[in-house]
């Protein structure tokens, strides 16, 4: 198969970042990348501008930082109250999840959308309790999210007077 060098204009997933040098089939760089917008020919001119996309890499590389690290202290302040049925030996109805964790930072953070797949929990949550989750924001950042498991308010237990 037929492969062609081309030079990334813009961030692909999976492919490459701006200004990289990146070697595809010849019919991808043909009909897509290039009338797209999002390749250049790997030709001498065109690896001339090659500056002027690092420099583009760069200022997104940096933004993307930034507001990583505002997400990163947003979680950092909040603190997620999450309720788990148990009965009565005490053996919990389900489990906390990453996905419930990320619906729930979605209620309590205005909006805030974090990718479910970047929560690392080990496993379900399936006990009360007070637990830290690592949340990756970005490659470079990582925020602990502060997560309580409480019991429904019919099965708390009775306050003695």
């Amino acid at each position: 198969m037929a492969t062609v060098q081309v030079i990334l204009q813009e961030k692909i997933e999976d492919l490459g970042v701006e200004a990289e040098v990146v070697s595809v089939r010849r019919g991808y760089a043909r009909n897509y990348l290039v009338p797209k917008g999002l390749a250049l020919e790997a030709t001498r001119a065109n690896l001339r501008l090659r500056n002027s996309l690092d420099k583009k890499r760069a200022q997104r590389e940096a933004r993307e930082l930034d507001e990583a690290q505002l997400i990163a202290t947003r979680l950092r302040k909040l603190k997620l109250v999450l309720v788990l049925s148990t009965g009565q030996g005490g053996k919990a109805f389900g489990s906390i999840t990453t996905q419930d964790l990320a619906r729930a930072i979605a209620e309590e953070a205005n909006g805030l959308e974090i990718d479910r797949h970047r929560i690392d929990l080990e496993k379900p949550i399936k006990q009360h309790g007070k637990f830290n989750v690592p949340v990756q924001v970005h490659p470079e950042v990582t925020a602990n999210l502060k997560v309580e498991v409480i019991p429904p308010p019919s099965q708390a237990p009775a306050a003695e007077s």
